[in-house]
C-alpha cells in the first residue's frame, strides 16, 4: 500500500526527528482544543456548539497522538508511552460517548421519519397484498410517534448521564494528570535511545506492520454469502478493520506527511457501518422495554431492521471503495 516511488522521509533524518514534531503537533493540537472547549462552556447556543466542536478536535488528537505511541513505541520511552496512550483512550472514549448518544438518537429519529412517511421496503413487507402492505404502515405511522418518543427518553438520558460523567472527567486530578503530560510532550518528546537510527529504519518498519494487520483484517472480513443479516456478532471484525485502518491512517501521516487520500472513502463506510450497527442495537434494546404497546415494539422492530439493512450497504460501500488488489471477502 506504501507507494514506493516517493520515498516517505529524509534519508538522512532519524526516527526522532520525524516522530517527535508529530506528536508535538498533536499535543499543541490537544492543548488548543481544551482552551477552547474551556472558553465555550458555558450554556449558551453558540458555546454549545463550539465546545461540541472542540471536545471532537480534542477527541481526534487524543487518538492520533495514542495510536502513535502504540505503533512506534519502540522509538520512545516505552514506560511513559503506555502509561499516556492508556490515559488518552480513557479520555477520548470519554468524551466520545456524549456525542454519540446524540448522533445515534438523530439518526434513529430521522430513520422512523422516513419509514412512517414511505413504502416499506421489500424485504420487510414480503409478497403479501397491497390490503396487507396497508395495513402494515398504518400500524408503523401509529407506533412511530411512540417509539420516537422512547428513544428520545432512553438516548437523551443517556447523553445527560455521559454529559456528567465527561464533565466529571474533565475536572479530575487524573485528567489533569493528562493534560500536564501532554504539556510536557508539547514541549519534549521522551525518546529511546533507539530513536537516533534512521527514520527509515526505526519507523517504516512498524508502520508496515499497522499495514499488514489492515489487509490482514479487510482479507478475512466474511464474505456477502456468510453473512446473517441480522446476527450482530458478525460486526465485530468489521469494527476491528475500523480500527486498524485508524492505526494505519496515523502510521502513514508520521513516514509520509499527510494522510492516504484514497482510505477516506472506505473509513467513511466503516464509520457508517458503526453507527448503523450501535442504532440497530439501540433500537432492539428499547423493543425490550416492558409493557410498550404492540404498535410501538413493532415500530422499533422495522427500525431496528432498517439499521440492519444499512449495516449491509456500508458494507458494500466499503467493498466498493476499497482501492488496494487485496480480497475483500474471505475464501
Amino acid at each position: 500500500m506504501r507507494r514506493h516511488d516517493h520515498q516517505t522521509t529524509q534519508a538522512d533524518l532519524t526516527a526522532g526527528a520525524v516522530l517527535a514534531p508529530y506528536l508535538q503537533e498533536q499535543a499543541a493540537e490537544f492543548l488548543r482544543s481544551l482552551r477552547l472547549h474551556r472558553e465555550n462552556s458555558a450554556p449558551t447556543d453558540a458555546g454549545t456548539h463550539a465546545a461540541e466542536a472542540a471536545a471532537g478536535a480534542l477527541r481526534r488528537s487524543s487518538r492520533r497522538i495514542g495510536g502513535t505511541l502504540h505503533t512506534f513505541r519502540a522509538a520512545l520511552d516505552t514506560a511513559w508511552a503506555e502509561q499516556l496512550r492508556t490515559e488518552l483512550a480513557w479520555l477520548s472514549g470519554t468524551l466520545a460517548r456524549e456525542h454519540a448518544y446524540a448522533t445515534r438518537l438523530n439518526r434513529l429519529l430521522e430513520a422512523l421519519h422516513a419509514l412512517s412517511g414511505t413504502s416499506l421496503p421489500t424485504a420487510r413487507t414480503g409478497s403479501g397484498s397491497d390490503a396487507a402492505g396497508d395495513k402494515e404502515r398504518a400500524a408503523l405511522g401509529v407506533g412511530a410517534a411512540r417509539a420516537g418518543a422512547l428513544l428520545e427518553r432512553q438516548l437523551t438520558l443517556a447523553r445527560t448521564r455521559a454529559h456528567s460523567a465527561a464533565l466529571q472527567a474533565l475536572g479530575s486530578s487524573r485528567f489533569h494528570a493528562v493534560a500536564d503530560a501532554v504539556a510536557l510532550l508539547a514541549s519534549e518528546v521522551p525518546l529511546a535511545a533507539a530513536a537516533t537510527a534512521p527514520a527509515e529504519e526505526m519507523l517504516h518498519g512498524p508502520a508496515d506492520r499497522a499495514e499488514q494487520q489492515l489487509l490482514g483484517a479487510v482479507a478475512a472480513l466474511p464474505s456477502d454469502e456468510a453473512v446473517e443479516p441480522y446476527n450482530e456478532a458478525q460486526d465485530a471484525p468489521w469494527h476491528r478493520t475500523r480500527l486498524l485502518l485508524r492505526l494505519h491512517r496515523y502510521a502513514h501521516e508520521v513516514v509520509r506527511g499527510a494522510p492516504d487520500p484514497v482510505l477516506v472513502a472506505p473509513g467513511r463506510a466503516l464509520d457508517l457501518h458503526r453507527d448503523a450497527s450501535e442504532a440497530a442495537a439501540a433500537a432492539a434494546s428499547a423493543a425490550r422495554t416492558p409493557r410498550i404497546a404492540p404498535a410501538t415494539a413493532y415500530a422499533l422492530g422495522v427500525l431496528h431492521a432498517d439499521q440492519r439493512h444499512e449495516v449491509e450497504a456500508a458494507r458494500g460501500v466499503f467493498r466498493e471503495s476499497w482501492p488496494y488488489a487485496t480480497a475483500v471477502t474471505a475464501p
